[in-house]
């Protein structure tokens, strides 16, 4: 399963960022998904998840509130971050986990990863 991340960049405190993960899998709709996020000097932790049929939806609750993840059929998974803080700042990684019927909060659990997209939040 190849991920391809995109939509990072530089944005002001306060401001809004949207990032998306493609993928050509056609069993797309067969594994959960969810954003990572890494910051230099610190370990990758995590965004937030959702589920095969977007049913369900999970966050860190350092992003509940601001940051919401979706999915469509299109084999795309979104990240709409808003009212972004400086300490967003990282890499985002989109990733994929194969299991069925779980939609994981940790790393280890996901099998596929997309390269990243850095995010920079500041004035």
């Amino acid at each position: 399963v190849q991920l391809q991340a995109s939509g990072g960049g530089l944005v002001q405190p306060e401001g809004s960022l949207t990032l998306s993960c493609a993928t050509s899998e056609r069993t797309f709709s067969s594994y959960a998904m969810a954003w990572f996020r890494q910051a230099p000097g610190l370990e990758r932790e995590f965004v937030a998840a959702i589920s095969r049929s977007a049913a369900y939806t999970y966050y860190a609750d350092s992003v509940k509130g601001r940051f919401t993840i979706s999915r469509d059929n299109a084999k795309t998974v979104w990240l709409q971050m808003n009212s972004l803080k400086p300490e967003d700042t990282a890499v985002y990684y989109c990733a994929a986990c194969r299991e069925p019927g779980t939609t994981p909060r940790k790393s280890y659990e996901y099998q596929y990863w997309g390269q990243g997209t850095l995010v920079t939040v500041s004035s």
